[in-house]
């Protein structure tokens, strides 16, 4: 199973600018897509439907703000849109497809703007860790892919000893990055199969910081643990045009039947 994860910071104009091509020759099986910008009803069919696949939207209840999608070559079992708190329901933060064995989600946590303060953003952490502790209790796996809005150690930002007063970087959000992968029991699914340097996902001043490499690896897939062994590849597509982020893009191979 091939999974991409994408903030593509506005789905209509991504589109406009290839997304959809691109992921003809991606092959993924699931994409992950968070910041539509949008809602599903003002979207065009050639978003809506995008060849080759099965959509799904949760939106937010502001203009112009959040959303997050899932597209699956398989029809999945279920849908489940939002973690019931109000912070990720009304601002379209989360929506999960099910499988046989799997569910995966796209995941948008947010940043500090007009509608959210930096306590607002340490409480959502806190509440989708709550969620995930509910998920292991579960028999089933997990895979959650997304814009988690922050870097987690040193090697996921460059020049991070200027960062650690700044939000995406601070020592409580890191913190709970280590509360995740330790006593929750989570893996970084990209660094199971790829441990480089500079391998990052957004950059502040998108043009010469990529040049630069002066960028954070804000965009996560996180796994529960019984799917660490099956994590073959994960690489980072910097290329793209689509946005400011880059594609997250890992590859599971197992079988769920």
């Amino acid at each position: 199973m091939r999974i991409i994860s994408l903030h593509v910071n506005g789905l209509k104009q991504a589109v406009e600018k290839g997304l959809y091509t691109w992921l003809q020759t991606a092959q993924a099986d699931v994409v992950a897509i968070q910041g539509l910008l949008a809602k599903e009803y003002q979207l065009p069919d050639s978003v809506v439907y995008p060849d080759g696949y099965n959509a799904y939207f949760f939106d937010a209840e502001a203009d112009n703000y959040s959303g997050v999608a899932i597209l699956t070559r398989e029809v999945p079992k279920a849908i489940m849109t939002g973690l019931a708190f109000p912070q990720c329901d009304m601002q379209g933060r989360f929506i999960q497809a099910d499988f046989d064995h799997v569910s995966v989600g796209s995941i948008l946590f947010p940043t500090v703007d007009e509608h959210n303060t930096l306590e607002d953003k340490l409480a959502f952490q806190k509440s989708f860790l709550e969620h995930l502790n509910k998920t292991r209790r579960k028999r089933r796996e997990f895979i959650f892919c997304g814009n988690f809005e922050a870097a987690h150690k040193t090697v996921d930002l460059a020049d991070w000893q200027s960062h650690q007063d700044t939000p995406g970087f601070l020592p409580e959000e890191r913190a709970w990055f280590d509360q995740m992968f330790g006593p929750a029991g989570y893996v970084d699914a990209f660094r199971e199969a790829n441990f480089g340097e500079n391998q990052f996902t957004w950059w502040p001043d998108a043009e010469s910081a990529r040049r630069n490499q002066h960028g954070w690896r804000k965009d996560y897939q996180i796994c529960t643990p019984g799917i660490r062994q099956f994590v073959v590849e994960a690489k980072l597509d910097t290329n793209l045009r689509f946005g400011d982020h880059a594609a997250v893009m890992v590859e599971y191979e197992f079988d769920e039947d």
